[in-house]
């Protein structure tokens, strides 16, 4: 073989630094295990002053989604996880799709079947047998053929894989900064393929191919992976390679006994986005599954993105499955929305009012404010809203306050003498509608919610609503105030 080649490709490959990288499988939406990946991955990068490198891995192409590398770019745009190579960047070790990479890997498969450490296989399997591997060593004939025989079948044209030659005896140890050292008897492990019938290679193998000639220093993955570590051990020392340091993370639970499955109504990001959360709070939830920051930092929960880069620390890795908590998120996310600015907050929050509120002439940049407090995630906003719009059907019950010392009776009362205090109002603002009304309570010598409670009824038709009884006559205009003061009265008069 002309190894020439090799070595060009070796001298491209950058050394000095951290380098990590996402490797996803355009397959679909972007699950929360595979968002926790890219995260620790690009904290990694980040907290080393390394780079943060984007492969799309898409040799499985029975399983491609159209649209999901799309996804792929939004959801890591959307979170703050920018990339310093990929598809759409370029970079010095591209391309960074697989399939554009497909002439490389036969060469390197050659290249180990030329050093002992793999071989071709004839034997008839099925295409998900060629993609697990699983056969009986033992019994495969083609383990032992002479290579000078295998070789002339492979020129004649005839059908193979080729599968790595796993050592008859002895162990393999795997090194993990999480897990530590595992040990496994090579009995165990399996011939894996390398490279199927259709020219294409097997993940595992393309895998450990782009991951040394990109560099890669540091490979974040699940722990279901944790079995396949020590056939990667021996396909980089077949290579000659220096092994990266691997990080194997528990999965994301939905609970103790299941994994969180899109198949059994689990979220995705892209869900959890279209459930009202913000990025920001799913980033900072997520990144605490399964680590925990030390130290000085031990205690606290809120980080931004930039903070968690600067103090992310493998260490803090756990091994312990990490159960996805549907509340705590919310919990987070309340925090998240409260902490926004005013502007902030309308900007986000401007769709879903506009979405409920459609009466023209309401001011929604009044209503923001009153519903930023009472907000879990952006969905809570039109349930709290959607009086404005029309006034429900209501109960005369929600008259009666036992604080308030409001009955219907006194309620009556109340709207009575506060239809033509606000009729008269020269001018309809904020003030000026708070003054007549507290003016008007003193004047009774009434408390103030004797008043304002038997407004607020009359203007939401609800028992809890966002903003009191002038904020809400304030928003919705003095023509329909007057409206539903006289529709309550009509009500309370029956």
């Amino acid at each position: 073989m002309d190894l020439n080649w090799f070595e060009e490709l070796e001298g491209r490959i950058p050394r000095g630094g951290v380098r990590t990288r996402f490797a996803p499988s355009p397959t679909g939406y972007m699950h929360v295990g595979n968002l926790r990946t890219a995260l620790y991955t690009w904290l990694i990068a980040r907290h080393n002053g390394g780079k943060f490198i984007l492969r799309i891995e898409d040799t499985d192409q029975g399983r491609l989604v159209e649209g999901a590398t799309d996804v792929i770019y939004s959801t890591l745009r959307k979170c703050g996880l920018t990339w310093d190579e990929g598809p759409d960047l370029g970079g010095p070790v591209g391309p960074y799709v697989q399939t554009q990479r497909r002439d490389l890997y036969g060469k390197f498969a050659q290249l180990l079947v030329e050093k002992g450490h793999a071989y071709y296989c004839f034997c008839e399997k099925t295409e998900s047998e060629e993609d697990s591997g699983d056969f009986d060593r033992a019994a495969d004939p083609c383990r032992d053929l002479d290579p000078e025989i295998a070789k002339a079948r492979v020129a004649a044209g005839e059908p193979y894989v080729i599968r790595q030659r796993i050592p008859a005896e002895g162990t393999t140890t795997f090194s993990d900064a999480v897990f530590g050292d595992i040990t496994v008897e090579n009995k165990t492990l399996d011939d894996q393929v390398l490279m199927k019938r259709d020219g294409l290679p097997t993940y595992n193998f393309a895998n450990v191919i782009d991951d040394h000639l990109m560099g890669i220093t540091h490979v974040v993955r699940g722990s279901e992976y944790l079995s396949s570590a020590p056939k990667y051990n021996l396909l980089y020392q077949g290579f000659g390679w220096e092994i990266p340091t691997y990080i194997h993370c528990s999965p994301v639970m939905r609970d103790q006994h299941n994994k969180m499955s899109k198949r059994k109504g689990d979220p995705s990001y892209e869900d959890l986005i279209a459930m009202g959360y913000l990025s920001e709070a799913v980033v900072n939830y997520v990144t605490l599954l399964g680590w925990s920051p030390k130290g000085e930092y031990a205690e606290r929960e809120f980080f931004t993105l930039s903070e968690l880069a600067e103090i992310f620390d493998i260490s803090g890795i756990s091994k312990s499955p990490a159960i996805f908590d549907i509340e705590k998120l919310k919990y987070f996310n309340a925090n998240y929305l409260r902490a926004l600015s005013p502007e902030a907050f309308y900007a986000g929050a401007e769709p879903y009012l506009k979405a409920a509120v459609k009466t023209p002439g309401i001011d929604l940049k009044l209503i923001a404010p009153l519903v930023q407090p009472r907000c879990d995630t952006w969905l809570d906003i039109a349930p709290q809203v959607d009086f404005f719009d029309a006034l429900p059907e209501y109960s005369n019950e929600l008259y009666c306050h036992k604080k308030m010392k409001t009955n219907e009776e006194n309620s009556l009362e109340a709207l009575e003498q506060v239809l033509p205090v606000l009729e008269s109002l020269p001018e309809w603002t904020y003030d000026a509608i708070h003054d007549a009304l507290i003016g008007l309570a003193q004047k009774l010598e009434l408390k103030n919610g004797r008043i304002m409670w038997p407004v607020r009824t009359a203007l939401s038709g609800k028992a809890v609503t966002p903003g009191g009884a002038v904020e809400l006559a304030h928003i919705l205009g003095k023509e329909e105030t007057l409206r539903r003061i006289k529709a309550g009265m009509a009500q309370l008069a029956k």
